[in-house]
């Protein structure tokens, strides 16, 4: 059902909210899936010419070289998101993203046709960063431009809950799909994961196509015909008139960026390849954490809403930088509870106090003719400079030290700079986002 005038503006509202937060699930199942392969079966597969843990390091590098595209997609994305509208370039990351995942299911691999299926690999691994570049700044946008006033924090909150459904469905179904495929899973039970992201794809481009535009945007159209204003290119003026919101963004990101894929991705692949554990005690602890981060991600948006976006982003950086000693402490263990306890702390507490008001604060940083460009690049050159490969350094740190403690360390103090430059700007929870940035018109 199409959305028609005779639908309530609370109705418009959910429906653009499930469409940002079900199109960001199916995105990040796509890219869950990807690093959890990455973390389990990639380096035997695509690298086996290399000793093993040379072998895996090169697998988890090929998940950061998805990172180097991101920011390339997101000034794409962002161009067009702020010129042609949010919708359609979602659209179009979606399709992006999909088509991708599903090549990469169909993959050949290096006992196949050699060097082509490391290449091919991350040729599509590429692909995936390109869209997923553009997806969240757009999935964020179109949930705070339409939320209500005074609950943009929880609006906003929503799509961030698709990294951790995505991270839930995408290690569910590998779980899934090693159970059933059993001594296969190395030959064809992999693919499965991948493939299956057809079904989700459908599902959520359906709902894309059927939600409405950002009231934001429309009224900003409006007002530069009415005002007889030429466009300018987003980037531009973003760079020439936005420099410290935007690097507020790239530095905030710092408490998370990274260590999301520390607790996540890189964790999986320490418990099996060096604490040697059975492969299933990481993938039931991330997807437990997950379900616990799904459920606090709104909690704690709508607390941004109350006592403000920089006081819950506070509380979470003295989390994470109060708890990364006694987590990697749980899961060196090599015990299944302090395991999930390790990461279920992580995602559940930390992670989710700093994730959850970063859609609403960084929108209303920036006005709605650039909102679109400046979210999107500031989110994801944090990603290339320290998302991307994070894994695979905490692998070679490991490698090399043969312990946790620098990785512990690069947790705290990239946490400390994430505080240090969210404390850089004013708190925006009351703001009306109409206003932002007037006077750099």
């Amino acid at each position: 059902m199409a959305i028609t005038a005779t639908m309530t503006p609370e109705q418009v509202r959910r429906r653009t909210l499930y469409s940002g937060t079900i199109g960001a699930i199916v995105e990040w199942y796509e890219y869950t899936v990807y690093a959890t392969a990455a973390a389990l079966v990639f380096g035997p597969l695509f690298f086996p010419a290399m000793a093993p843990g040379i072998g895996q390091i090169a697998a988890l590098a090929t998940f950061g070289v998805g990172f180097v595209a991101r920011p390339i997609g997101a000034f794409v994305a962002g161009h067009l998101g702020d010129r042609i509208g949010r919708k359609a370039t979602l659209i179009l990351t979606f399709a992006i993203m999909t088509v991708a995942t599903v090549l990469i299911g169909l993959l050949p691999t290096y006992a196949q046709v050699g060097i082509w299926a490391p290449i091919l690999l991350c040729v599509l691994r590429l692909a995936q960063g390109f869209a997923v570049g553009g997806e969240w700044g757009g999935a964020a946008i179109i949930a705070v431009e339409n939320a209500p006033k005074g609950r943009r924090g929880f609006y906003g909150s929503w799509p961030q809950i698709g990294v951790s459904c995505g991270l839930l469905l995408g290690t569910a179904a590998v779980t899934a799909s090693a159970a059933i495929s059993g001594d296969a899973f190395e030959t064809w039970g992999w693919r499965v994961p991948f493939l299956l992201a057809v079904v989700l794809a459908a599902v959520g481009l359906y709902i894309r196509l059927n939600a409405a535009e950002s009231p934001e945007f429309l009224a900003e159209q409006a007002r530069m015909v009415e005002a007889g204003e030429q466009h300018k290119a987003p980037l531009k003026v973003l760079f020439k008139h936005h420099r410290k919101p935007l690097l507020i963004a790239i530095f905030g990101r710092f408490a998370e960026a990274g260590n999301y894929y520390l607790f996540t991705v890189f964790v999986l692949s320490y418990v099996t390849t060096t604490l040697e554990v059975p492969r299933n005690y990481g993938l039931i602890a991330v997807m437990i954490g997950s379900a616990l981060n799904i459920v606090m991600i709104p909690v704690f948006g709508r607390l941004s809403d109350i006592i403000g976006r920089k006081k819950t982003f506070f509380l979470g950086g003295t989390a994470i930088i109060v708890t990364a000693w006694p987590i990697f402490a749980l899961v060196q263990t090599g015990q299944q509870w302090a395991i999930i306890l390790g990461v279920a702390l992580f995602l559940a507490l930390g992670h989710a106090l700093v994730y959850a008001p970063l859609p609403a604060l960084y929108c209303e940083m920036f006005p709605t003719a650039v909102r679109y460009s400046g979210i999107s690049v500031g989110y994801q050159m944090a990603s290339i400079l320290l998302a991307g490969f994070m894994p695979a350094l905490a692998g070679a740190i490991v490698l090399w030290t043969g312990g946790t403690d620098v990785v512990v360390l690069i947790i705290i103090a990239t946490t400390a700079i994430a505080m240090l430059s969210i404390s850089f700007t004013p708190e925006t929870k009351d703001i009306d986002l109409a206003t932002v940035g007037q006077s750099a018109r």
